[in-house]
C-alpha cells in the first residue's frame, strides 16, 4: 500500500465516522457553519448530509483497498458530490 491508498484509506475512515455521527447520532454540531435555526429540517439534513458522508468515505475505502488506478478521478467525484452537497443544503433547505 502506498502513501496515496493509505491516504485515501484514512479520509475514508473519517468520512465514515462522520457520516455516523451526523446521520444516526443528529450530531449537526459537526457541520461548518450550521445554524440550527436556518435549518427546515434538521432531521433531513442529518440524514442527507450523513448519508452522503458514509457514501463517499465506502466509495474512497474501497477505491483504497482495490488500488484504483485513477485516484484523481475518484477525488474529484468525492470533491463534486460534495460540493453539489453544499449548493442542495444551502438553496433547498437552509431559509
Amino acid at each position: 500500500m502506498d502513501i496515496m491508498d493509505a491516504s485515501l484509506l484514512i479520509i475514508g475512515v473519517i468520512l465514515l465516522a462522520l457520516g455516523y455521527l451526523i446521520g444516526v447520532k443528529k450530531q449537526t454540531w459537526l457541520l461548518s457553519g450550521f445554524n440550527e435555526k436556518r435549518v427546515k429540517d434538521k432531521v433531513k439534513l442529518a440524514h442527507l448530509v450523513g448519508g452522503a458522508n458514509v457514501l463517499l468515505g465506502s466509495i474512497l475505502i474501497i477505491g483504497a483497498v482495490v488500488d484504483v488506478k485513477s485516484v484523481e478521478y475518484l477525488v474529484m467525484l468525492v470533491v463534486g458530490v460534495m460540493v453539489s452537497l453544499v449548493i442542495f443544503v444551502n438553496v433547498k433547505m437552509v431559509e
